[in-house]
């Protein structure tokens, strides 16, 4: 739930003096401009306005422009004062969020370490010799100590998932450009993305589905939710990982079989490749094209702030020639298209998100090296188009431990849905849980909230959840939504089909009938509709809250000579009514009773001995 945005707001000021991390921003708000912002949210609320991130605080990384804020992507003299906000940051803020500040990050987000800054290196949540990942470094350390409910970074290699995994938070890595990229400097325009950090998932789905969309269109078959038994992927080897990360990997494997998941090792030489590709190929050269014309001409200018490692890096990928670039591209197209085969069958890919937590010291001894090193399981997610949910899954050794489930373009739904079997969401610090904002219910997958769109289909027999038939909506990437009760218009019939099932007619003797509602894409109901077997048809359903959906109906056929059983309101109720009735049926009620159950145990024999499982 959210809190008074003022209070929030006093609560987080207090905080930050108190942990004294100067690092994390490069900005900071006034906190009179804060407050206001805030008592101009809480007095929308008070007016009856529907805020869905009322109260949050928002941390906005500082490649991500803010209206009245320098934006300076970690380098004083690239600094330019913008006269709006990132449509990214317009969106959650018209939503009830109050921007905090800017934050600090690896200088032009080049680098996932978040030392690369001259506002100094952003250090560990809880172990400060450490480093925090990066570049979304500041957002992500901001969101793990309390201070901001929200951040937004950007990702190209890992920046939002790197320190979201390091710092045991969440980050949401979209698929790419469905969040607009509108008021953001770019690091590799073709693969840049806007992220979403947050101490649970819920919370950073509330966030992504407000600012997300109107970008790129969602496809009209586009899935909003992993089967039951889900199939994925994980590494058969594991390179870069230091052996208690490793053992730790693996018990986040069975912890993921034992949730109803079937894992399966697959070889990732295709993936690493890919993700060499980025910094030992040509690839790097969309970051020169991005602000190489600053640095070269800023090198030797002191005051520009320019850190020797990310101007050593945008330089060199100014002198690589084109025809490599072109070879590079067209090597990573072979490599995308053996990988996709790689993960043919399975919902999505489980990779550790960081490979190893390192020291300051040991940056500073190697930045380049150990920099390398930390993209390992990230580098080729954006590459391939890939979109990919990081998640905190524990500790090794007083480090924070996460894992990253990867998904194929616009599977973003279905890789925020099997992250949940695995997220552990962190208590909040002691210091200053008071005014904090717990974890916030999403009214289903943000794709829906970001345009995806999704149409209801409400069941009542054989394709209700954990019902024989529910697997062809869940193969079809439909999303339960729930159980709804329709209007008092309806009667119900048990039909003879193979598996049994029930039908629905509309009658002005009806009753309310108990079903559930599940949502689907366009395409995947067009599917659902043309596979359907006589005598069943799709129409027009009215439920008791006024709303309607699509349902399921039967013909006139057999509405007239299937079994009436209106009286259970409940096709589950009918299945499990006794052969002989029960106390207070008696008579002409016991032989109804006794004809239904015979009726449907004989379809039920029927549908078991063909094996169909489309009648």
């Amino acid at each position: 739930m959210s809190a008074p945005a003022t209070g929030r707001v006093r609560t987080a000021l207090a905080a930050i003096a108190a942990v004294d991390r100067p690092e994390i921003w490069v900005t900071l708000r006034a906190a009179d401009d804060l407050l206001a912002d805030a008592a101009d949210v809480d007095a929308r609320v008070g007016d009856g306005e529907e805020l869905p991130l009322a109260g949050l605080l928002l941390a906005v990384k500082n490649n991500v422009d803010v209206a009245g804020t320098s934006t300076t992507a970690a380098c004083p003299g690239f600094s330019f004062l913008p006269g709006r906000d990132a449509e990214a940051v317009r969106r959650l803020r018209a939503a009830g969020a109050v921007v905090l500040g800017s934050t600090n990050l690896d200088q032009f987000a080049t680098g996932l370490v978040g030392t690369r800054s001259p506002y100094g290196a952003v250090r560990d949540s809880r172990r400060p010799e450490y480093i925090s990942g990066g570049s979304s470094s500041g957002s992500a350390v901001a969101v793990a100590l309390g201070l901001a409910d929200i951040a937004i970074g950007t990702d190209t290699a890992g920046s939002g998932r790197i320190p979201a995994g390091l710092q045991g938070i969440v980050g949401i890595k979209p698929t790419l450009h469905v969040v607009p990229t509108d008021g953001v400097v770019p690091a590799c325009r073709s693969w840049d993305a806007v992220t979403i950090l947050a101490r649970d998932l819920s919370t950073a789905e509330r966030a992504m589905g407000v600012m997300a969309g109107g970008a790129r269109a969602w496809p009209a078959d586009v899935r909003l939710a992993a089967p039951s038994r889900p199939r994925v992927a994980y590494p058969a080897d594991l390179p870069e990982l230091s052996p208690g990360w490793a053992a730790e990997f693996g018990r986040q494997v069975a912890r993921l079989a034992a949730s109803g998941v079937d894992v399966e090792p697959v070889p990732i030489d295709v993936f690493l490749e890919a993700a060499r590709l980025l910094y030992d190929g040509a690839l790097v050269a969309e970051r020169h094209a991005a602000v190489g014309e600053f640095v070269e001409n800023a090198v030797g200018d002191g005051p520009a702030g320019l850190d020797p490692t990310v101007a050593g890096i945008i330089g060199r990928a100014g002198t690589l020639p084109a025809h490599r670039y072109v070879t590079d591209t067209a090597r990573l197209a072979e490599l995308k298209r053996a990988a996709l085969v790689q993960l043919e069958g399975f919902d999505a890919l489980l990779v550790p998100t960081a490979p190893v937590h390192p020291l300051l010291s040991e940056v500073a001894a190697d930045p380049v090296g150990v920099n390398s090193r930390m993209g390992t399981y990230t580098n080729f997610c954006n590459l391939f188009d890939m979109c990919a949910v990081a998640v905190p899954a524990g500790e090794v050794d007083r480090a924070q431990f996460g894992v990253t489930l990867v998904g194929r373009t616009f599977d973003d739904a279905v890789v925020a849905d099997i992250a949940r079997r695995i997220e552990r969401i962190p208590a909040p610090p002691a210091l200053f849980s008071d005014g904090a904002v717990g974890p916030m219910d999403t009214a289903g997958p943000w794709p829906l909230a970001a345009g995806a769109a999704g149409v209801p289909l409400v069941v009542v027999g054989a394709h209700r959840r954990g019902q024989v038939l529910a697997p062809q909506l869940e193969d079809l990437g439909a999303f339960w939504d729930g159980p709804v009760r329709t209007a008092a218009r309806y009667r119900m019939v048990a039909l003879d089909t193979h598996p049994p099932k029930p039908g629905v007619y509309r009658s002005d003797d009806g009753a309310e009938l108990v079903g559930e509602r599940w949502i689907l894409s366009e395409a995947a109901l067009g599917r659902f509709l043309a596979m359907l077997p006589e005598p069943m048809l799709l129409g027009s359903v009215r439920l008791t809250d006024g709303t309607t959906a699509v349902g399921f109906a039967c013909d006139a056929v057999a509405a007239a000579t299937g079994q009436d059983i209106t009286q259970h309101g409940d096709w589950l109720a009918a299945l499990a009514a006794p052969a002989g009735g029960t106390a207070g049926h008696a008579g002409e009620d016991q032989q109804q009773y006794g004809a239904l159950r015979t009726f449907l145990l004989t379809a039920l024999s029927r549908g078991h001995s063909t094996g169909a499982g489309r009648g």
